[in-house]
Order: C-alpha cells, then sequence, then structure tokens
C-alpha cells in the first residue's frame, strides 16, 4: 500500500499547486491514499467548507487540521458532517467534530488520527501521547495500516511520540512548523517517522507569508497583518510504503514538486 500525506496546504497557492499534484500522487507514485493538513488552507489560517469541498475535489480522501482549526467561525456548522475532515482528537471532549476516521482503500482499512502538540502551544490540547494510547485501543482493532498526523511546535514532542508509537502505528509524520526536516526514517517495528514534512504553498515567503509583512513585525515589534505569499509555490508531502497486511511501514521518502514543473 501506498499513502502519500501533504504537508500544510498554504491559502489559495497551496490550493492551486495540490491539484495539480494530486493525480500525479496517483499515476506516477500509485497512491492509495492521500492524507493533507489543510489547516492554513483558507486565506492561511482554517478552513471553509468551500474550501474543504475543493481539497476534497482535487483528491483528498482525508483533511487533517491543527492549532487553526477553529480559526473560520463557519467551521462549527460543517466539521461534523464528514468523517474525513479531521480537527485534533485530543481537544478536550465535547469540542464538535472527530480527531480519527477509518478510511477504506482498494488494498484494506486505514485509520488516520490527528493530534496537536502542547509545547510552545496555546494550552488548549490534552495529552497527545495518552489520546494516542485511547484511540489504539478504542479504533484500531482489525485495522493494521495507522496513519498519525502530528502538528506540533517542538521537534523534541514530536520525536517522542515518534518512539512512542514506534511498532504500534504504520507512520507518524509532523506537520505545523511549514519547514521540511531531512529525517525521515522507518523505526524499530516498522514505524515510518518524519518531524515535518514541510509546506504546500509559497515558498518565496516566511513560512507561506509574505515576506515584507513579517519582516515589518519583526523589525518593529508592531503588529501587522500577515498576507499569503505567491512565489515558489511547490508541494511538500511523503510517500509511505507499508505492508497493507500487518501495518508495517517498509519505506518513507521525501516529495518536493515544484508549480513550474507539474
Amino acid at each position: 500500500m501506498r499513502i502519500v500525506v501533504c504537508g500544510d496546504i498554504v491559502g489559495a497557492p497551496g490550493r492551486r499547486v495540490f491539484r495539480r499534484a494530486a493525480p500525479r500522487f496517483r499515476s506516477e507514485l500509485g497512491a492509495d491514499l492521500i492524507v493533507v493538513n489543510g489547516e492554513n488552507a483558507a486565506g492561511g489560517r482554517g478552513v471553509t467548507r468551500a474550501v474543504a469541498e475543493e481539497l476534497f475535489s482535487a483528491g483528498a480522501d482525508v483533511i487533517t487540521l491543527g492549532d487553526h482549526a477553529w480559526d473560520q467561525k463557519e467551521i462549527m456548522g460543517f466539521i461534523g458532517d464528514t468523517e474525513r475532515l479531521l480537527r485534533p482528537a485530543n481537544y478536550p471532549p465535547g469540542v464538535p467534530g472527530r480527531g480519527c476516521c477509518v478510511v477504506e482503500t482498494p488494498f484494506g482499512r486505514v485509520l488516520v488520527v490527528n493530534l496537536l502538540g502542547r509545547v510552545f502551544l496555546p494550552p488548549v490540547a490534552d495529552c497527545p501521547f495518552r489520546t494516542a494510547d485511547a484511540i489504539l485501543q478504542a479504533e484500531a482493532e482489525g485495522v493494521a495500516v495507522r496513519i498519525v498526523d502530528f502538528h506540533a511546535e517542538a521537534t523534541s514532542e514530536k520525536k517522542a511520540l515518534g518512539w512512542y508509537l514506534a511498532g504500534r502505528v504504520t507512520a507518524v509524520v509532523g506537520s505545523h512548523t511549514h519547514v521540511a526536516t531531512a529525517d525521515e526514517a522507518v523505526l524499530p517495528g516498522g514505524t515510518a517517522y518524519i518531524t515535518d514534512m514541510g509546506m504546500t504553498g509559497p515558498h518565496d515567503s516566511v513560512l507561506g507569508r509574505d515576506k515584507e509583512s513579517v519582516l515589518q513585525k519583526f523589525l518593529t515589534g508592531l503588529p501587522a497583518r500577515f498576507k499569503v505569499a505567491s512565489g515558489g509555490v511547490a508541494c511538500e508531502a511523503v510517500l509511505i510504503e507499508a505492508d497493507e497486511r500487518t501495518g508495517r511501514a517498509e519505506a518513507i521518502r521525501r516529495i518536493r514538486w515544484e508549480e513550474g514543473k507539474l
């Protein structure tokens, strides 16, 4: 089984390049499942119903979110409409939506889990480690392939969760920082890991935002509105190859496709 997970999609440029990349994920990489982090997909903050529908229509099988999950207020009215739009599972009880889902693929079922880190992020989430334990106990029976998108700031927290879940899930992939790391590996027990997949969006930027507005914030300390940038658009993702019978990852590799070459 082959699974592609896309790093944070940022604004209209990120959605545009994903639309171009998704068919190639299927045709050239043989992807059986495509998961995207869409928490920056609507103007750089959150997701709207129209944007979610656009990503699903473009080829996403599952959309995960993160710390900007609630930035677009309309999400409260539709996040429960589809099981494949996930918010972090470790938000407190009573929060709308779901934090995990099971997806049918040609090679069997896949469990996708969305978790939010707590280090250097607002203190709104419950423990991601214990939440992962609870999900695996309640949702994973009979599902060998298990993918975790850990949306977190600290590399140490991401590494720790990777080792904590090693041998129990197929992959732990990091999102949120928008900067791809070069530490992809298959951990003991067959768990694919990477600290951050990177960003699908404008890389001629500061993490997807217009450089000048960000520089003014650093130089003056004054409030600034960070617009989504437009140049250097690329899709960054990972391809995970797994044995669908055992759920063990066999390989993980980084993908970076520039828009002009798609």
